[in-house]
């Protein structure tokens, strides 16, 4: 599908006040510790260099469908490959980056309100994120379930009297994706009212994790690393901190990096990749030159567009390639069952976020089911069916 058809559905989906799946952004509060660790949770034991690339794709949601669904077209490409392959595309570098992780780019798109979210996070309150993986993993450690293995290594930093966690692969050109069940990961949460998701491994996998730590088969892709992560502590917290950018490697990735973007290597959200998505508060959306009146009508306009489709168009389905159902904008919350969004308005996961609830607690007791889902309340097919020997077997440790 064009870039065009999926700017205008997008943004649609984000306009429609029915379509809870992906949430007009208008609040002032900042999040909350409690929403940080709920969101961070699935990703924090991550190694460093894949949760900063990770982090700062999910400022541009679009960008990481369009990329998700070419990897589902080359899924004989992966690794440095499927990087070199994307080199020429106008995505930018952190997104072309994660087409050597399929499944890592595979569950952002699926679980796309999550994405925008952490997205929301990392352009706002990246200072608030990089504490709350630090609490994060601290806790994880404490409860003996994140260590050293043959896949990767944890160790400490000293930075302003406060003792960052490092989590850096074994092997610097063979990466691999840890996958765990918060709820065994963190020992014992703290905030019932906001328990984390958990989005479970591809079904090729095996079952879904209750405890452990599995790992699929390593991922040659030490080109593709650019990013990492100033742990730096101060005023009781890991305020000091921020993502950092490798240029040069940056640069052998894309062919449009603009390395003025990023002075002492320091990451800077892009605006020129937003492709419209709406930026979560006022004051984000004067400082990237956005603007997006929310009114009656323009939402009324973004229904015309929804109910024109025709063939090219989704009954709000994500950005899959099949006739839609001619079926109009309804005033009824979306579909959305990886969030929950059903009866009752704003639900879901991170529906939920703002006040915790039963649409989060679903979800989570539900991860197993993740993978069977449908992006943006039924959308096109993912990891399941087909291509089993895509991402091969994992090992637990």
């Amino acid at each position: 599908m064009e870039r065009r058809k999926l700017l205008a559905l997008s943004t649609a989906a984000l306009a429609l006040a029915p379509f809870h799946g992906l949430r007009a952004q208008d609040s002032n509060k900042p999040f909350t510790t409690e929403q940080l660790d709920q969101m961070l949770a699935p990703i924090a034991l991550y190694p460093d260099a894949l949760l900063s690339q990770v982090l700062m794709a999910s400022t541009y949601p679009l960008e990481v469908v369009e990329a998700a669904r070419w990897s589902q077209a080359n899924p004989n490409l992966q690794g440095d490959a499927a990087v070199a392959a994307v080199k020429d595309k106008g995505w930018d570098v952190s997104v072309k980056s994660l087409v050597a992780f399929p499944q890592t780019l595979q569950m952002m798109s699926n679980q796309l309100d999550w994405t925008q979210k952490l997205g929301d996070a990392m352009i706002g309150q990246q200072k608030d994120v990089a504490t709350a993986v630090q609490r994060l993993r601290a806790k994880a450690q404490a409860a003996g379930n994140l260590k050293s293995t043959p896949q990767q290594t944890v160790t400490t930093q000293s930075s302003g009297g406060g003792n960052a966690i490092v989590i850096e692969p074994a092997n610097p050109e063979l990466l691999y994706v840890p996958y765990y069940n918060p709820a065994w990961a963190y020992g014992a949460w703290p905030y019932p009212a906001y328990p984390p998701p958990y989005y479970p491994p591809p079904p090729n996998y095996g079952a879904a994790l209750m405890t452990g730590m599995m790992f699929g088969l390593g991922v040659a892709a030490g080109a593709a690393m650019f990013g990492g992560w100033h742990w730096g502590y101060g005023g009781g917290g890991w305020g000091n901190s921020y993502t950092t950018v490798n240029v040069n490697r940056a640069t052998s990735i894309t062919n449009n990096f603009n390395a003025d973007r990023y002075r002492n290597g320091q990451w800077n959200h892009d605006p020129a990749h937003r492709d419209g998505v709406p930026y979560r508060t006022p004051a984000e959306r004067q400082e990237f030159g956005q603007h997006r009146p929310d009114s009656a009508a323009q939402r009324q306009q973004f229904r015309g567009q929804l109910d024109g489709r025709g063939a090219e168009g989704v009954q709000n389905r994500g950005v899959e390639n099949r006739p839609a159902e001619n079926r109009p904008a309804e005033n009824r919350p979306a579909e959305n069952r990886s969030f929950e969004n059903r009866a009752g308005g704003d639900r879901g996961a991170f529906g939920d976020i703002n006040r915790g609830g039963s649409g989060a607690n679903r979800d989570f007791d539900r991860g197993s089911q993740s993978w069977g889902n449908r992006s943006w309340g039924g959308g096109g097919e993912h990891f399941g069916g087909g291509g089993g020997g895509r991402f091969g077997g994992g090992g637990r440790r």
